[in-house]
């Protein structure tokens, strides 16, 4: 009798190390739809610049002071050289437009939610004066390389 129940333990761990990797070892699924990779495949293959801007340093400010300084680094992905150039020349336009607008949002908390900054929130604004500032058709996406939030 103890060698039949140790014989089915033996069996029952075989099995459920099997089933185990059966059921883990499956391929993957997506998140991305099929067609959406596609899309960006074409990007790829494409020549995209991108041009780094200066990093944006920005202070919060509460009732006590500096509460915080958050820094960020934005890169913009454009089609080709020109346009590089192009973003490159209006640069500091687009960093003054950049630290005016995140200022009074960081300041006024509009962006963050729990203390905690919302990257997409910041995204979002940014390619908003982005595309006000340079025109539709100039920039393709605002890439954000860095975010960084430090209490003082």
């Amino acid at each position: 009798m103890k060698k039949l129940l140790i014989l089915m333990a033996v069996l029952l761990l075989c099995g459920g190390g099997i089933g185990g990797y059966l059921f883990m070892n499956n391929d993957a699924d997506a998140s991305i739809p099929k067609d959406q990779v596609a899309s960006s495949d074409s990007l790829i293959e494409k020549e995209l610049h991108y041009v780094e801007l200066s990093p944006l340093l920005l202070p919060i400010v509460d009732q006590r002071g500096v509460s915080q300084v958050v820094s960020l680094v934005v890169s913009l992905e454009v089609e080709d050289a020109e346009m590089a150039t192009k973003v490159e020349r209006l640069s500091p336009r687009l960093t003054d437009a950049y630290i005016q607008d995140l200022y009074g949002v960081l300041n006024y908390k509009a962006a963050m939610q729990g203390g905690v900054i919302q990257v997409s929130e910041v995204k979002r604004r940014l390619s908003v004066i982005t595309h006000d500032l340079m025109g539709d058709g100039v920039i393709n996406d605002v890439l954000l390389q860095v975010v960084s939030q430090r209490r003082v």
